[in-house]
């Protein structure tokens, strides 16, 4: 009864929502739409399909100014292309009108943005069945830069066909600029010890993607992390010497070691350096992500003496200032992560002009406005770096994303940022699959380009539209229901949700803990009832993408994931002092069990888009807690 019920609610729903208003299928939101009383283009199914399948190919290397279609010699429809120079580069106009479509672009970069306009109006037209109305579309971008960040190297390494369609995606949604982050994940010559097992990109296909980037104006920023995060090669004795921390230091995240380079040591200079001289010239970007974020150890290891004597701050500011100088050779501009500085504000006057500074905050209370102000006052350069909020979440965390998304849009155009970079990390095991970082990245991209809030009532409808090809409108129903699941554990905002917390302190007390000291089992079973109707949601939804079957089949991985999460809550939750082991042995030795299928699961699926390198580690942290259920 249950899943009729909830059959029948989405077949409502679906009827509700299947007659579109055209402003519904674009995305991102153009600035000026105007719809006109004169004629436009009558509905021709086999005509239009024939105008998306030659723009969907449309390559500007090769364009043509006037293309001509028809629908056997009938019904002739005239598409002009035009770059006209007195534009601004980035803008577009685009005209519909008497069986006519003109579109001119302040550069072929403007063209092309103006082709994806287009390819959205014939969406619409051929879904609604529908003549496409008299419209003239006037459009520019609030920000110049609009990137995507993805993280490759905590575990998962995207296949080649993976970061493709990825390119694709973002090229649909106006983006120009990608970066791969990157720890150890480059296959440097003299490195191998460092990423034999994390299947790198190599150089061929690093000229592979830009090309394929390239083509579509998206600009491939290189990206090495060169200061904090050297975890994957400071664990290695062979660069044990470069470490801040040999053992472990009290640091702001407990003791650590082997994470941060010492810049008190030349050698830490000259790694990077030799780093920079291979990596560098694979890319034709003028651009270059140093990282330097989170360096948590420094000062505490074998940089005090120095940081002691004239301050953790400048210490940090002249290794900086060295790795610029450093790129600068290289014909390049540096972008670097800014939440060292900031905390070390009084630094900010010393900081290059050339320098680009990476302002990243991903909660919803983030002051974007307060710290942006800071580097405006000194005249600096400067992005706003929200994120999906998809890390340590499996399922998604959307509320978060899109409020931290629209806050850094906002305040990057009230403080003229020069642009706008969507990250997507992929924190301890990288858990969450690429179908539910989808709604994040496209909502964060289209800020970047018009900040438009009514995007969020939509997303659901755009997965369906332009992603999964789910006719029922179920997958991106069940997508969405997945991302706010976790708000029914009602615990305060952090860096995981219930879920993942559960599967990753599982060896530490629930009570000390701000978050997980909230949980109660009402409140986990009201986020397991969500998880659940998602689940029979999803079982009636028939996308007719080419990736349908990963998808569903990721999900279905995703949430039994989220839901072996929530069950171990609610076991420890019912013992007297909320120990994972202090759980009855029958109890978690089924609990082992049902995770042992969950891994194997995801072995299996983990290889369909991404490489095999990475698989261990993150295989490997759920195999810790199924060996950890089994102690006696």
């Amino acid at each position: 009864m249950k899943r009729l019920l909830l059959l029948l609610f989405s077949l409502l729903t679906v009827v509700s929502v299947s007659a579109r208003d055209l402003k519904d299928y674009l995305v991102p939101t153009p600035w000026r739409i105007d719809i006109q009383e004169d004629k436009g283009i009558s509905y021709h199914h086999y005509q239009f399909q024939q105008m998306q399948n030659y723009f969907a190919q449309f390559n500007l290397s090769t364009w043509e100014k006037d293309v001509t279609f028809h629908e056997y010699g009938e019904n002739i429809v005239r598409v002009s292309l035009r770059v006209d120079p007195r534009f601004t580069p980035q803008d577009y106009e685009l005209t519909i009108k008497n069986q006519s479509i003109g579109i001119v672009g302040g550069s072929k970069e403007g063209l092309f943005y103006g082709v994806q306009t287009l390819r959205q109006v014939l969406a619409y037209a051929l879904a609604e069945k529908q003549d496409i109305p008299a419209m003239y579309i006037t459009d520019s971008p609030d920000l110049l830069r609009r990137g995507f960040m993805l993280d490759i190297s905590r575990d998962k390494v995207p296949t080649m066909k993976t970061l493709y369609q990825i390119v694709d995606l973002l090229a649909s949604w106006k983006v120009n600029e990608f970066q791969l982050y990157t720890e150890h994940t480059f296959a440097y010559k003299n490195h191998k010890e460092v990423w034999e097992n994390a299947s790198p990109m190599t150089p061929e296909e690093i000229a592979l993607l830009q090309k394929y980037c390239n083509d579509r104006f998206i600009d491939l920023v290189p990206n090495q992390n060169s200061f904090g995060h050297f975890e994957n090669w400071l664990k290695y004795d062979t660069y044990l010497h470069l470490a801040d921390c040999p053992t472990d230091c009290a640091t702001i995240w407990g003791a650590r070691s082997r994470s941060s380079l010492d810049p008190t040591n030349p050698g830490s200079f000259d790694l990077v350096k030799e780093l920079y001289d291979e990596l560098l010239p694979n890319f034709n970007s003028k651009y270059f992500n140093i990282g330097c974020d989170e360096t948590v150890e420094l000062g505490l290891g074998n940089s005090k003496k120095m940081c002691d004597s004239i301050g953790l701050g400048r210490v940090y500011l002249n290794f900086l200032l060295k790795l610029n100088e450093e790129v600068n050779r290289h014909g390049k501009l540096a972008q670097y992560w800014g939440d060292i500085v900031i905390d070390h504000d009084s630094l900010i006057p010393y900081l290059p002009k050339n320098m680009t500074c990476m302002v990243w905050g991903y909660d919803t209370q983030y002051d974007f406005d307060k710290t942006l102000a800071k580097f405006e006052k000194a005249g600096l350069r400067f992005y706003v770096c929200p994120g999906t909020a998809t890390w340590r979440s499996i399922i998604g965390r959307n509320d978060i994303a899109f409020t931290n998304e629209y806050n850094a849009a906002v305040n990057a155009v009230k403080h003229g940022a020069a642009g706008m970079l969507v990250t997507n990390w992929g924190d301890l095991g990288h858990w969450q699959p690429l179908s539910v970082c989808y709604a994040p990245i496209m909502v964060g991209c289209s800020y970047a380009w018009r900040c438009d809030s009514s995007i969020t009532s939509r997303v659901d409808f755009l997965l369906n539209q332009y992603l999964f090809e789910d006719p029922t409108g179920n997958l991106g129903k069940a997508v969405m229901k997945l991302s706010y699941a976790h708000t029914y554990a009602k615990i305060p905002e952090g860096v995981a949700n219930a879920f993942h917390l559960m599967l990753h302190r599982y060896p530490w007390t629930m009570k000390g803990n701000y978050q997980t000291k909230e949980l109660t089992v009402t409140n986990l079973k009201r986020c397991e009832t969500e998880i659940k109707d998602a689940l029979e949601i999803l079982k009636d939804a028939k996308p007719q993408c080419d990736d349908h079957k990963i998808v569903i089949a990721e999900l279905e991985q995703a949430c039994d994931l989220a839901l072996h999460g929530v069950k171990l809550g609610i076991a420890r939750l019912q013992v007297k002092d909320y120990q994972t082991l202090s759980i009855p042995y029958d109890k978690r030795k089924a609990l082992a069990n049902e995770l042992e299928k969950i891994i194997k699961n995801h072995k299996k699926l983990w290889v369909v888009r991404n490489r095999p390198g990475g698989l261990r580690e993150s295989a490997g942290r759920m195999e810790e807690l199924h060996d950890y259920y089994l102690q006696k």
